[in-house]
């Protein structure tokens, strides 16, 4: 089983990634946090047994998670949704792939209103949790978050509303 203090995590995790559906209703947000963690049973039955595969079942608590918000978006036809996943390559990251990545996102939803760009696994595609945090590693990631910051704010219209979520 997981621990208490990572089912408390997950459900604000939830809370917050899904509010436009829950309204902060942590009961709500509790439902949708039990469907994601059925759909991931037989993983969370593995790191019951194997403490140590705690890290991929998170990751895959995000992705799920991530595959449930694209879906509840697609529903808001007038809501713009773009995910980049920035550990989906060794490469993607780095300050180079990140900008044409992101650039992507942006001219995805340049054409909605309102629009929500997330972004996964950030941090430990700079900080590998395998890895000590070390002050390059550290800085290297508050530098992407600042760049994807003001980039999306550089390249999105001042009449859009643009919600970065960084997971």
């Amino acid at each position: 089983m997981t621990s208490d203090r990572d089912d408390l995590r997950r459900l604000h995790f939830i809370n917050a990634l899904f509010a436009h559906v829950t309204g902060q209703d942590l009961y709500l947000a509790e439902q949708i946090k039990s469907a994601i963690a059925f759909s991931l049973t037989e993983l969370e039955a593995q790191t019951a047994a194997h403490p140590e595969y705690a890290a991929k079942f998170d990751a895959a608590f995000t992705a799920a998670a991530a595959r449930l918000l694209a879906q509840a978006f697609a529903h808001l036809p007038a809501h713009g949704f773009y995910h980049w996943d920035a550990a989906r390559t060794e490469t993607s990251a780095t300050p180079l792939f990140a900008r044409e990545e992101i650039m992507k996102g942006l001219r995805h939803l340049a054409p909605f209103k309102e629009a929500t760009l997330l972004i996964t696994n950030l941090r430990p595609a700079l900080i590998p949790p395998d890895k000590r945090a070390t002050p390059r590693r550290v800085r290297e990631y508050d530098e992407a978050l600042a760049f994807i910051r003001e980039l999306a704010a550089a390249r999105t219209a001042p009449s859009a509303s643009l919600q970065l979520l960084f997971l």
